[in-house]
């Protein structure tokens, strides 16, 4: 017999598993996300995020209150009588009301191998950090951040061609097949639930704007990963001097290299940029307002002689 389903999502991440869900032959009885926000140039459309409108293509109700904290909210959740609710990247804290509502909880699809990068952004701290592996998990929620016990997991490896959005993509597919999973072992009373580790926690904040700079003192193997876990958004940038004032340059792919040299200085005409320890060749770019272009093409339309110093 399928399950009464509440979804709870916003972005791009979270719409495989809407739709793994659907497949399932689960009912989705409602979806909830996250209000339409401003976009476009001047801000003045108000845009419905992935979720909204995966859902009402498939005909499935949406509400997106700005909290579910009043009574009002609660009473309309409990209404819904579903047997669990699937959160997956939703963007906000569901208080115990919520939390207790449906049959059989709140499970969610997280993007680390929990206890590690508990919070808003583990997928880039996971990359920046120099991580070996990460995964998804599917846990039953709790009051805390990220706390609940774990139902099942998939461990994936962190290469050195790994990016934040190459790395999203694969844990959006794997997690939409892992919640299916658990989703049809819960169907079946079969589904097994495990306390997370009480060591080994790290919490993921949300990327600042503050830390996307490029820090040329820090080790090749730092700065290719610190460029990796942040590509493609917001991109790591450093400043370059094409004959004007300083611009700000996004780089968006880089490897590292074993040349040397002072940190931050071009080192020879293949964008090869010495690092406090070793150096990393730039492979991707992104002037501002401009396509992307890999080095090679970046070079041929902006020339950057080598002894420069990158800031």
């Amino acid at each position: 017999m399928a399950l009464r389903i509440i979804f709870m999502g916003t972005p791009d991440f979270s719409v495989p598993t809407l739709m793994a869900l659907l497949e399932c032959g689960h009912e989705v009885v409602a979806c909830y996300s996250q209000p339409p926000r401003p976009a476009g140039r001047r801000g003045l459309e108000l845009v419905k995020s992935p979720v909204h409108q995966a859902a009402e293509a498939k005909g499935i109700p949406v509400h997106t209150p700005l909290s579910l904290k009043d009574d009002a909210e609660a009473e309309q959740f409990t209404s819904l009588k579903a047997d669990v609710a699937v959160v997956v990247a939703y963007g906000m804290l569901l208080p115990q009301a919520i939390l207790d509502a449906p049959k059989y909880g709140c499970f969610n699809g997280h993007a680390s191998l929990l206890p590690r990068w508990r919070g808003a952004a583990p997928i880039q701290r996971a990359i920046m950090s120099g991580d070996g592996e990460t995964g998804v998990m599917v846990m039953q929620m709790e009051a805390g951040l990220d706390t609940g016990p774990v139902a099942l997991t998939h461990r994936v490896t962190i290469d050195a061609a790994t990016t934040a959005g190459s790395l999203h993509d694969q844990l959006a597919e794997s997690g939409a097949k892992l919640m299916a999973m658990a989703m049809s072992q819960l169907e079946a009373g079969e589904l097994q639930l495990t306390p997370q580790a009480e060591e080994g926690v790290t919490y993921a904040a949300k990327i600042k704007k503050s830390e996307t700079r490029i820090d040329w003192t820090r080790s090749a193997h730092q700065v290719v990963r610190h460029i990796m876990g942040l590509s493609p958004f917001p991109g790591a940038w450093c400043e370059m001097s094409f004959g004007k004032k300083p611009e700000r340059v996004k780089v968006l792919q880089a490897r590292c290299s074993n040349q040397s040299g002072a940190a931050g200085e071009v080192l020879d005409d293949e964008l090869t940029i010495a690092c406090g320890e070793g150096s990393v060749q730039l492979q991707r770019l992104q002037r501002a307002g401009s396509k992307t272009l890999d080095g090679a093409a970046f070079l041929r339309g902006n020339a950057l002689a080598a002894g420069t110093r990158l800031t």
